[in-house]
């Protein structure tokens, strides 16, 4: 029997005593296609009315189901294809059900929906067992789930992974909410004795990581609405972010709870900011430079001849270097509420694309889109320390280690660098330190142990062995 076929929309291979099957669904929800171990079989099944988004075999092989758009399942002879049932005898969800998921004693099916509910059906009595009510937000649809042993997992539009509970449907065991966009940046901070990762997306979505555990959770309530570009935390205790969204917001890291207060409004869109003592901050602009203090805009050095990129704070709170997408960084001292250009130069090898004081604030580093690093030495006027070769592109991010003698950077080669500061010689090399993407921002938790991100949407945490 000839045929081709050219789109198959779900399928499934499944063992059945030594016996290899496949089944397939067209778009329109028709033709479906299987073997009985000897031959194939092309069987015109037309109940559903819209697409088939899933077809899965029961783990015995005796029955299949077909999920579709059209909010319902159908259970069918694994063997001849004829229908037993419609789960619900009609529609099985108010929306479209986008995955189905069999018990391992192929009892039972897992489905979930974009009407916001997982429901687990008792398939040889044809009955819902259990309902899951997952929200009333558009981002609680259900677009995956998984029956795994004991576990039952669902996906929600928002990239949170669910930990079904049988004995609460109202609540889920487990939420898992990792990031479903690229990671932009990342900060470190410890609170309550613990250390915790904060990290930040495309989507404005932050997320914090207990760093032993794993375990992560968001801040609640409505933050930024567009790309979180860099962060960094206060002497207060507090998440200093910056966005897309034109704003810069302080988040208190105890409470984890956004609030309108904490909001600065910008003219242009920010790139960059960095923190001081003293309730300072700096931010830089699109073509601007803009001074903080006290979570409110005191100073802003318009159109100031270059495009500003990046910004670091000594930690004495005294000097602001700018790194600039000329080539140069320039040095700004803090004097009350105002930014004064101290007329210095500091030459790197190509566009600036990070800088960092060391903790102790006797170096500055700087990276560039040349693959350099450079050390400059502040106690002696900013004179050039040592340069850093290594990288095979354009590098990215820095990030200073607690003991001032080691410093890491990240670049576009997928690698990232751990450097000894008195001999340029000695570094540690971590190759495809995130195989898809880039590493997009680094941060230490403490001399040994590293923290990357990268725009593969995944945080990484290295042990570092000198």
């Amino acid at each position: 029997m000839p045929y081709e076929i050219k789109k198959v929309f779900a399928s499934l291979p499944q063992v059945e005593r030594g016996v290899s099957k496949i089944i397939g669904g067209d778009p329109k929800g028709n033709n479906f296609l299987y073997t009985n171990g000897k031959c194939v079989i092309l069987r015109n099944i037309d109940d559903h009315s819209r697409f088939v988004n899933c077809v899965r075999f029961s783990p015995d092989g005796n029955r299949f189901a077909t999920a579709s758009a059209d909010g319902q399942i159908y259970i069918y002879d694994g063997k001849t294809g004829e229908k037993v049932c419609a789960l619900g005898g009609g529609k099985a969800h108010d929306g479209g059900i986008y995955a189905i998921s069999w018990s391992p004693d192929s009892t039972h099916l897992l489905s979930a929906s974009g009407d916001k509910t997982s429901k687990i059906w008792d398939v040889n009595v044809n009955s819902v067992v259990n309902t899951f009510t997952m929200g009333s937000n558009v981002l609680d649809q259900q677009l995956g789930c998984l029956w795994q042993k004991d576990h039952l997992l669902s996906i929600s539009l928002s990239g949170y992974i669910n930990y079904l509970d049988k004995n609460n449907p109202s609540k889920p065991l487990r939420v898992i909410k990792g990031h479903s966009k690229s990671i932009q940046c990342l900060t470190v901070h410890k609170n309550g004795g613990k250390s915790y990762i904060y990290s930040g997306s495309h989507d404005g979505h932050i997320n914090y990581w207990d760093s032993e555990t794993g375990e992560n959770d968001s801040f609640a309530g409505k933050g930024h609405t567009n790309q979180v570009s860099r962060m960094t935390v206060d002497e207060s205790g507090q998440l200093v972010s910056c966005s897309m969204d034109d704003t810069v917001r302080y988040t208190n890291l105890t409470l984890r709870d956004y609030s309108g207060q904490g909001v600065v409004k910008l003219d242009v869109q920010p790139k960059c900011v960095a923190v001081g003592p003293g309730g300072y901050a700096v931010v830089v602009c699109i073509g601007q430079i803009v001074l903080l203090k006290d979570q409110k805009k005191c100073f802003s050095i318009d159109n100031p001849g270059y495009e500003p990129e990046v910004v670091a704070v000594h930690p004495s709170g005294d000097m602001v270097a700018v790194g600039g997408a000329d080539g140069n960084v320039r040095l700004y001292s803090i004097l009350g509420t105002t930014l004064k250009d101290e007329g210095k130069l500091l030459e790197a090898k190509g566009p600036v694309t990070d800088v960092a004081y060391s903790h102790d604030g006797a170096f500055l580093a700087v990276c560039d889109a040349s693959k350099v690093v450079t050390v400059f030495s502040v106690a002696d006027g900013y004179s050039e320390n040592n340069l850093f070769y290594g990288h095979h592109a354009k590098i990215v991010c820095l990030a200073w280690s607690p003991d001032n003698e080691h410093f890491a950077s990240g670049g576009m080669d997928m690698m990232v660098y751990v450097w000894t500061l008195s001999d340029p010689e000695t570094r540690v090399k971590i190759q495809d330190a995130h195989r898809l993407h880039h590493v997009s921002s680094l941060a230490w938790l403490d001399e040994h142990t590293l923290v990357t991100t990268s725009h593969d949407a995944s945080v990484k945490e290295w042990t570092i062995a000198y």
